[in-house]
């Protein structure tokens, strides 16, 4: 196939499957997430990932994982923005009353912290020195993208990796032999070598997400997307998850969340398009996504070509000095 190494494909069609069932993959809607983190821990449950010897607050809000690694499948990132904050429509209550105040609600769906006073705008956080600020956190639960050119897949020495019925990406621990080359072609800083604790499996190899592939199997859904409470993350046929992604994009537009915007559903982006992608309230940098994610392998045609050409002009040049010598 002429695009096998870039742009829009089927993959598992293109990996050799002849009659592959319709692409899975993971919608996360960031606006309805809580940060309850039910997703990871029901990924390490399942996986058996271990909980790891660092797990600590690390300074960065509620966060006690810091990114996606070999023990981390799952990451939910707090996000604190001193913002206007939007009701996005989730079931919520409203703080205590406010000691010697009027008794305030917070809307559903918005989140505040620290003093709560009234001005007549709705509730509002007063800083330290008493001054009115809006406050919002933006919460997400980031996963293995699962690409349609997936980085990793193509620099693999061994076929440890390969690409599942499902268009997954999936690591076969017994055969991986620890080499590596997958950590620095995933652009998205995913998969890792794990190093430890002491006991863990698997120690050594490279570790990342595989879309529950043994549930998918019997027809369950994965983990996490299972013991999701707010039906952030979303799992399903990806065509279909990308119409339902487009709707969710419209409504929080028509409800003045300009913002909005979707993540990895763009089959002509450096991927390809993902099998993991995301409805996002900011820029994908404060995510910590890499805004122009590309597979290392989307340019080897262009390098060949260029290769070639440089072969040949330096053959012609030698057969000019040869030529000329006579």
């Amino acid at each position: 196939m002429a695009n096998s190494l870039f742009g829009p494909v089927n993959p598992a069609l293109d990996a050799g499957y002849e009659d592959p069932p319709p692409r899975k993959g993971f919608f996360t809607d960031t606006s309805v997430c809580i940060g309850c983190k039910a997703c990871e821990v029901a990924c390490k449950e399942w996986n058996l990932v271990p909980g790891g010897e660092d797990l600590d607050l690390l300074g960065q809000s509620f966060d006690n994982t810091g990114s996606l690694g070999a023990n981390t499948w799952r990451h939910v990132a707090f996000i604190e923005q001193q913002r206007p904050t939007v009701n996005l429509g989730m079931p919520g209550s409203g703080p205590p009353a406010p000691t010697g105040g009027q008794e305030t609600s917070m809307p559903p769906g918005t989140v505040a912290t620290g003093p709560m006073t009234d001005t007549g705008e709705g509730p509002q956080m007063a800083d330290e020195e008493g001054a009115q600020a809006d406050f919002r956190w933006l919460m997400s639960s980031n996963v293995c993208k699962h690409c349609t050119h997936a980085g990793c897949l193509d620099v693999c020495p061994t076929g440890a990796l390969f690409r599942t019925e499902f268009g997954t990406v999936v690591v076969q621990d017994d055969v991986c032999n620890g080499c590596g080359y997958c950590v620095p072609a995933c652009p998205y800083g995913v998969i890792e070598r794990r190093r430890g604790p002491a006991g863990a499996l698997n120690v050594g190899i490279a570790q990342k997400c595989t879309l529950c592939y043994d549930r998918l199997g019997d027809g369950l859904q994965p983990a996490c997307a299972q013991a999701c409470p707010t039906q952030s993350i979303q799992y399903g046929d990806l065509d279909e998850l990308h119409e339902r992604a487009e709707r969710r994009r419209a409504e929080l537009h028509e409800q003045g969340v300009a913002e909005a915007r979707l993540y990895g559903h763009d089959p002509n982006d450096g991927v390809g398009g993902t099998g993991a992608f995301f409805l996002l309230l900011d820029e994908p940098e404060v995510y910590g996504l890499p805004p122009d994610p590309v597979v290392p392998t989307r340019d080897l045609p262009q390098m060949f070509n260029r290769a070639t050409a440089a072969a040949g002009a330096l053959l012609a040049g030698a057969a000019l000095v040869f030529l000329g010598k006579r």
